[in-house]
Protein backbone atom coordinates (compact mmCIF):
# COMPACT_ATOMS: atom_id res chain seq x y z
CA UNK A 1 0.00 0.00 0.00
CA UNK A 2 1.48 3.60 -0.95
CA UNK A 3 0.86 6.16 1.43
CA UNK A 4 -0.81 8.97 -0.34
CA UNK A 5 1.31 12.72 -0.06
CA UNK A 6 -0.09 14.84 2.44
CA UNK A 7 -1.66 18.34 0.84
CA UNK A 8 -1.12 21.71 1.60
CA UNK A 9 -2.86 24.56 0.12
CA UNK A 10 -2.36 28.39 0.26
CA UNK A 11 -4.46 31.09 -1.19
CA UNK A 12 -2.62 34.08 -1.48
CA UNK A 13 -4.75 37.30 -1.90
CA UNK A 14 -2.06 39.58 -0.72
CA UNK A 15 0.01 41.53 -2.77
CA UNK A 16 2.69 42.67 -0.37
CA UNK A 17 6.25 41.30 -1.12
CA UNK A 18 6.62 40.13 2.29
CA UNK A 19 3.34 38.45 2.79
CA UNK A 20 4.38 36.90 -0.57
CA UNK A 21 7.72 35.33 0.24
CA UNK A 22 6.16 33.79 3.71
CA UNK A 23 4.03 31.91 1.26
CA UNK A 24 6.80 30.76 -1.24
CA UNK A 25 8.49 29.93 1.71
CA UNK A 26 6.11 27.65 3.21
CA UNK A 27 5.20 26.08 -0.23
CA UNK A 28 8.20 24.86 -0.97
CA UNK A 29 9.36 23.30 2.43
CA UNK A 30 6.22 21.87 2.05
CA UNK A 31 7.32 20.96 -1.23
CA UNK A 32 10.56 19.51 0.40
CA UNK A 33 8.36 18.14 2.92
CA UNK A 34 7.27 16.22 0.01
CA UNK A 35 4.10 17.37 0.45
CA UNK A 36 1.35 18.43 -2.95
CA UNK A 37 0.78 21.87 -3.04
CA UNK A 38 -1.14 24.56 -4.24
CA UNK A 39 -0.83 28.29 -4.21
CA UNK A 40 -4.37 29.75 -5.41
CA UNK A 41 -3.58 33.59 -6.33
CA UNK A 42 -6.14 35.85 -6.40
CA UNK A 43 -6.93 39.55 -6.46
CA UNK A 44 -3.62 41.54 -5.45
CA UNK A 45 -1.66 38.52 -4.82
CA UNK A 46 -2.39 37.92 -8.82
CA UNK A 47 1.03 40.31 -9.19
CA UNK A 48 3.26 37.87 -8.14
CA UNK A 49 2.54 36.07 -11.30
CA UNK A 50 2.90 39.25 -13.28
CA UNK A 51 5.71 38.67 -15.94
CA UNK A 52 7.99 42.17 -15.42
CA UNK A 53 8.01 43.44 -19.23
CA UNK A 54 4.58 43.85 -20.91
CA UNK A 55 2.77 41.76 -23.11
CA UNK A 56 1.05 43.14 -26.00
CA UNK A 57 -2.70 42.86 -25.39
CA UNK A 58 -5.73 44.89 -25.78
CA UNK A 59 -7.46 46.38 -23.11
CA UNK A 60 -10.22 48.90 -21.87
CA UNK A 61 -9.58 51.79 -20.23
CA UNK A 62 -10.59 50.66 -16.87
CA UNK A 63 -8.08 47.93 -17.39
CA UNK A 64 -5.61 49.81 -18.76
CA UNK A 65 -5.88 51.89 -15.00
CA UNK A 66 -5.64 48.87 -13.29
CA UNK A 67 -2.46 47.64 -15.38
CA UNK A 68 -0.49 50.76 -14.27
CA UNK A 69 -1.62 50.55 -11.27
CA UNK A 70 -0.75 47.18 -10.18
CA UNK A 71 2.90 45.81 -9.94
CA UNK A 72 4.58 44.63 -12.77
CA UNK A 73 5.83 40.98 -11.02
CA UNK A 74 7.10 40.13 -8.12
CA UNK A 75 10.35 42.33 -7.68
CA UNK A 76 7.95 45.25 -7.98
CA UNK A 77 5.42 44.24 -4.99
CA UNK A 78 5.62 46.68 -1.49
CA UNK A 79 6.01 45.73 1.66
CA UNK A 80 2.87 45.47 4.24
CA UNK A 81 4.60 47.55 6.99
CA UNK A 82 7.47 50.09 6.49
CA UNK A 83 7.06 50.63 2.76
CA UNK A 84 8.20 54.23 3.25
CA UNK A 85 7.45 55.02 -0.09
CA UNK A 86 9.65 52.27 -1.70
CA UNK A 87 12.61 52.59 0.47
CA UNK A 88 11.45 49.89 2.73
CA UNK A 89 11.63 47.10 -0.06
CA UNK A 90 14.99 48.62 -1.04
CA UNK A 91 16.00 48.08 2.46
CA UNK A 92 14.45 44.70 2.98
CA UNK A 93 16.13 43.73 0.07
CA UNK A 94 19.73 45.17 0.49
CA UNK A 95 19.20 43.23 4.25
CA UNK A 96 18.35 39.77 2.13
CA UNK A 97 21.27 40.15 -0.29
CA UNK A 98 23.43 40.29 2.83
CA UNK A 99 22.16 37.58 4.28
CA UNK A 100 21.93 35.03 1.20
CA UNK A 101 18.31 35.19 1.22
CA UNK A 102 16.26 34.09 -1.58
CA UNK A 103 13.89 36.81 -3.24
CA UNK A 104 10.44 36.66 -4.14
CA UNK A 105 11.20 36.22 -8.14
CA UNK A 106 13.89 33.42 -7.02
CA UNK A 107 11.13 31.65 -4.28
CA UNK A 108 8.83 31.58 -7.56
CA UNK A 109 11.32 30.27 -9.43
CA UNK A 110 11.71 27.22 -6.82
CA UNK A 111 8.58 26.76 -6.49
CA UNK A 112 7.94 26.00 -10.13
CA UNK A 113 11.01 23.60 -9.89
CA UNK A 114 9.24 21.41 -7.11
CA UNK A 115 5.87 21.49 -9.40
CA UNK A 116 3.85 23.87 -6.90
CA UNK A 117 0.45 24.07 -8.38
CA UNK A 118 0.70 27.79 -9.15
CA UNK A 119 -2.96 28.60 -10.18
CA UNK A 120 -4.18 31.76 -10.95
CA UNK A 121 -7.64 32.72 -10.13
CA UNK A 122 -9.87 33.33 -13.59
CA UNK A 123 -12.54 35.77 -11.92
CA UNK A 124 -9.82 37.98 -10.96
CA UNK A 125 -8.24 38.05 -13.75
CA UNK A 126 -11.19 38.63 -15.47
CA UNK A 127 -12.28 41.57 -13.05
CA UNK A 128 -8.57 43.25 -13.24
CA UNK A 129 -8.39 43.16 -16.58
CA UNK A 130 -5.40 40.25 -16.53
CA UNK A 131 -4.90 38.42 -19.55
CA UNK A 132 -2.94 35.05 -20.06
CA UNK A 133 -0.04 36.53 -21.86
CA UNK A 134 0.80 39.10 -18.96
CA UNK A 135 1.38 36.31 -16.36
CA UNK A 136 4.21 33.89 -16.28
CA UNK A 137 4.27 30.55 -18.19
CA UNK A 138 3.70 27.34 -16.55
CA UNK A 139 1.15 28.03 -14.56
CA UNK A 140 -2.92 26.76 -14.02
CA UNK A 141 -6.27 29.22 -14.46
CA UNK A 142 -8.46 28.12 -12.17
CA UNK A 143 -12.10 29.11 -10.24
CA UNK A 144 -12.65 29.04 -6.89
CA UNK A 145 -14.01 25.80 -7.34
CA UNK A 146 -11.26 23.83 -7.97
CA UNK A 147 -9.36 25.20 -5.58
CA UNK A 148 -12.02 24.16 -3.09
CA UNK A 149 -12.26 20.67 -4.28
CA UNK A 150 -7.94 21.29 -3.88
CA UNK A 151 -8.39 21.87 0.20
CA UNK A 152 -11.01 19.65 0.46
CA UNK A 153 -8.09 17.30 0.45
CA UNK A 154 -5.67 19.72 2.02
CA UNK A 155 -3.90 18.74 5.58
CA UNK A 156 -2.92 22.32 5.85
CA UNK A 157 -4.72 25.15 4.44
CA UNK A 158 -3.65 29.08 4.89
CA UNK A 159 -4.76 32.01 3.90
CA UNK A 160 -2.01 35.00 3.02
Amino acid sequence: MTEQKKRTTIVLFSGDYDKAMAAYIIANGAAAYNHKVTIFHTFWGLNALRQETSAPVNKGLLEKMFAKMMPRGADKMGLSKMHFGGIGPKMIKHVMKKHNALTLPQLVEMAQEQDVNLVACTMTMDLLGLQKEELLNDIEYAGVAAYLADAEEGNVNLFI
